[in-house]
This record gives structure tokens, sequence and C-alpha cells, in this order.
């Protein structure tokens, strides 16, 4: 096949797609539905997964062959033109840009796409198989999907191809343990990877991701539409919150709406200006930070906020510094005698020494504590079923309580509504793996067989593998990140307790 060519490899795709083809418009007795071919229909589905994920890389290299033929193609036809009058050779970057707006046209019309997303789609491909081996040898081999690749690929146009080759190395030695990530979770990953590679542009970063903020309103079906906002990760979780919020308290007064069509009324009422609108108000929202990444730019460091994800510590450095500032001019009171009297809560928060994920804290109730369920939050940042990352809605107990399960962190995990039937959805959902090495790990087993293993997302990256006797000293002292923790409310809240190391304010 090699030696055959493109010519070769169209014709065998060519038969190949024939072949499916046919199967998909007249199966016959192909797909008749049977209890006893369950196992068999699995398979069928994990190899068209495979075989996906495959032609996507393959795709991926015939794009990028495609695109720098054509560039050859057109650099040999301006030389044709201009040979004997070199003064009217255009400068190679113009060349270069016109020769790929032509390929992006071409693989636009190959594939149905716009120029636009015809034009991203071949940039990123490029970047995969130029300088990113390691991503790209995953979505062959149906480790990722391509919608991970090229959302990886995307994030990575900032970096130099030595700095993409050093981020891509670090994901691929993470590949175990985003086994059944979902989008946020590999966000974060991608984040973290980027931010090991160039710690000290994380500002320049941030800063050139500001100057895109815009709004969007694009058309619906049935008469609706979508209205969008890039905006700074900090405020977009206020808004979510607080949109959160009055649709908790409309549907607690006895509102029959649902929770999210409440929250896009309010969101349009209070925009608007109608008499329905939200009153102002002072909102909690956590955010988790390294002392390192707040004290000292350029360390590399990520943040999280609670119920969003990672954002660089650049986007959030200025607001907590401003929390932090000391009183002026004598003034007992940070914001003045009539401003609120607290506006922020900081907590020393303790992370695994291996894993870096938050430890540890029970109770004896069945339902979750609130201090409880707002550590889980913490820790798992968004849902913890296998490839969701919906917000968590619910404190679960991995081991059900009805069946002698605990009350605790360990035996807790954050889940949205409709995985927190998961008793009722797969065959088992068990903690796996040991704690002290291994983390929070949860293993999901389908009805059919099909295992997933979720993990918290960790704080920072964790560190390389040590010896024997190195973990044995950092399991009996566990680290303290003391990232400080900011809480902007109007009252301090009781502190939950710890079973181990303690939450006490910095």
């Amino acid at each position: 096949m090699r030696a055959g060519g493109p010519q070769a490899l169209a014709a065998m795709l060519g038969d190949g797609a024939f072949t499916l083809k046919e199967l998909a418009l007249r199966p016959q007795q192909m797909f008749t539905a049977d209890a006893t071919l369950g196992s068999a229909y699995r398979d069928v589905v994990g190899r068209i997964h495979e075989l996906r994920s495959a032609m996507d890389a393959l795709e991926a290299r015939a794009v990028t062959a495609l695109a720098e033929s054509l560039t050859l193609d057109k650099q040999a036809e301006v030389r044709a033109h201009t040979a004997h009058e070199e003064s009217e050779v255009p400068p190679t970057r113009t060349l270069l840009r016109e020769a790929a707006s032509e390929a992006a046209r071409e693989v636009s019309m190959l594939i149905g796409k716009s120029p636009a997303a015809a034009a991203y789609s071949l940039a990123s491909q490029r970047r995969l198989v130029s300088d990113m081996p390691e991503m790209l040898t995953a979505l062959a081999t149906a480790q990722i999907t391509s919608t991970v690749a090229h959302a990886t690929a995307r994030s990575f146009a900032p970096l130099s191809p030595e700095q993409r080759l050093e981020a891509d190395r670090e994901l691929g030695c993470r590949l175990p343990g985003l086994d059944a990530a979902g989008a946020e979770t590999w966000d974060d990953a991608t984040a973290a990877a980027i931010a090991a590679a160039d710690p000290g542009g994380q500002g320049r970063r941030h800063q050139h991701a500001r100057q895109e903020r815009h709004l969007t309103v694009r058309r619906g079906q049935h008469g609706m539409a979508t209205v969008s906002a890039r905006v700074s990760a900090l405020d977009a979780a206020k808004i979510r919150k607080r949109l959160s919020l009055e649709a908790e308290r409309l549907r607690a007064a006895g509102d029959r709406r649902g929770h999210h069509a409440i929250q896009a009324d309010s969101f349009v009422d209070t925009l608007i200006g109608r008499q329905e609108g939200m009153e102002p108000t002072t909102l909690d929202i956590g955010v988790i930070i390294t002392d390192r990444a707040l004290l000292h730019p350029g360390s590399g460091d990520l943040a999280q906020i609670e119920g969003y994800g990672t954002v660089p510590a650049e986007a959030l450095r200025g607001e907590l510094s401003g929390v932090l500032a000391a009183l002026v001019d004598g003034a007992e009171e940070a914001l003045g005698p009539d401003g609120p009297a607290l506006r922020a809560v900081m907590r020393r928060l303790y992370t695994h020494p291996l894993t870096r994920e938050l430890v540890a804290v029970e109770s004896r109730a069945r339902a979750f504590p609130e201090a409880l369920a707002r550590f889980i939050r913490w820790r798992d940042q968004v849902c913890r079923g296998p490839f969701c990352d919906a917000a968590i809605r619910q404190s679960d107990h991995i081991h059900p309580h009805a069946a002698g399960g605990r009350t605790c962190l360990d035996n807790g995990q954050g889940l949205c509504a409709h995985c927190n039937g998961k008793e009722q959805q797969t065959r088992t959902v068990r903690r796996v793996g040991n704690s002290t090495t291994d983390g929070h790990t949860v293993e999901w087993i389908s009805r059919t067989g099909t295992r997933r293993t979720t993990r918290p997302r960790a704080l920072t990256a964790p560190e390389p593998p040590r010896r024997s006797g190195a973990e044995g000293h950092a399991q009996r002292h566990p680290q303290q990140h003391a990232p400080p923790r900011r809480r902007a409310s109007r009252r301090s809240r009781r502190r939950s307790s710890s079973r181990g190391a303690p939450d006490t304010p910095v």
C-alpha cells in the first residue's frame, strides 16, 4: 500500500467506503435486535470508534500533504510567471498566505465546511502532524477523539514548535489518567501542559485572550436564538452562579419552570431591564490558588474557579491582590465604614503529595453536610461521571449508604443529576486503587462490561514517581501547599472540620 502511494490508498478507501455504505443503506438482517447479541454489537460500536479515530488521524496527514502540495504548486506557478522579472516575485510571506488560502478553499469544498472552519481545521491538523506526535498517536489509536485532538492543537497555537513538542510530551505522559476525561477536564490538562512548557508566557497569553472579548447572536430553530459572550473566567463563574441561585430561589417559591429556563429568563429580564430582573447581590465564589501563583508571577501554577475549572493565575491575581490589600488611612474596614464587613475568607488547604488532590474530611450523617459537600465540589470541580463535564448538583455515596457506605470524602463524589442515577445505569461503580499513591480513583463498569476510571483534577502538575523511601515519608507527612481560598461574601461561614489536616484560615 505504501509503495502504491496516495493513488492506491484512495482506491482502497473507496472500496471500503462502498462496502460500509451498502451495509448502512441495506443492512437486511445485520442489525436485528437480539438479546443474545448485545456484546457483539458492543464490539461493532467499539471497532467503528477505532476506525473513525484512525481515519481522523489519516485525514490530518492527507490534508496536510494536500496543503503542502498546493503550496509547492503555487510557488512553481509564480516562478514560471516571473521567470524573467525577479522584481515581480511576491514576498515569501504573501506567497505562503495565498497558498494557505487556496488550500483552505480546496478543503472547504471537499469536506463541506465553511472556508473559515476549514482554515481552522487545516491549521490544527498541521500542528498535529508537525509538532504533536503524541497526540496524533493517541488519535490514531482511539485514546482520544478528533474533537479533543483539534481543541488541543488550537490551544497550542500561541506556543513555538519547540514548546508544542514539550507540551505534547507532557500530555502524552498524562494520557493514562485522562481515560474518562470530559472536554473541560481535557482543557485543564492542556492548560497545565502549556503552563509547564511556557510558564513565563502565561500573562502574555491571558492579555492577548482578553483582547478577543466579544458577544455573538446566532439564529436558532423555531424562533429561538443563542446569545454568547466571551468574558473573563471569573465574571463567567459569577454570572452562572447568580443565575443558578435565582433559579433555585424561584423554584423553592413554587415556580414551575425548569431550572435552565428560569436562568435564561432571568438573564433576559435583567439585561433588558424588565420588572422581573434580578436585584444586585454579593456572590460567594470559590477560588483555589497556590501561594506561589498569587505572590510570584511567572511560577507557572494555575488557579481553579469553583464550578468552572482551570484559569491562568494572571486572570485572578489582580482581583485577589485587591482583596488582600492593606487598610488605607487607618480605616478599620477595607471598604470603609459603610462597606461590607467582609470581602474574603482565606483558608489553608492541603493536597495529596503525589496526585495533588485535596484531602480529607468525614461525617457520620447520611446526607453530606454542607461543608463536606462543598469540599467535594472543590476537589472534583465538575461531574465525576465518565466523559461528563456537567456542573455538580449532588454529592453521591460511591458505595451506597444503604449498603454500609460511609459519609466521607473518600466515599463521596460530585455528580450531576443524570449521573447520580448510576445504580440504574451501570453494573457497578466502585473505588479502586491505593488512595495513598493513586488518589481518589473511581471505576465505572457498564452493563456490557465497558470500564472507565475517573479521577479528580490535580490542582498543580503531579510530580514524577518517587522512590519508596520518599513515598513513605510523603504519606506520613502530607504536603501543605497553602493555597489561599477566597470567598467574596458578606459574612464569615463556619469552618468545616478536617480529619488530619485542619482547614484553618491563613
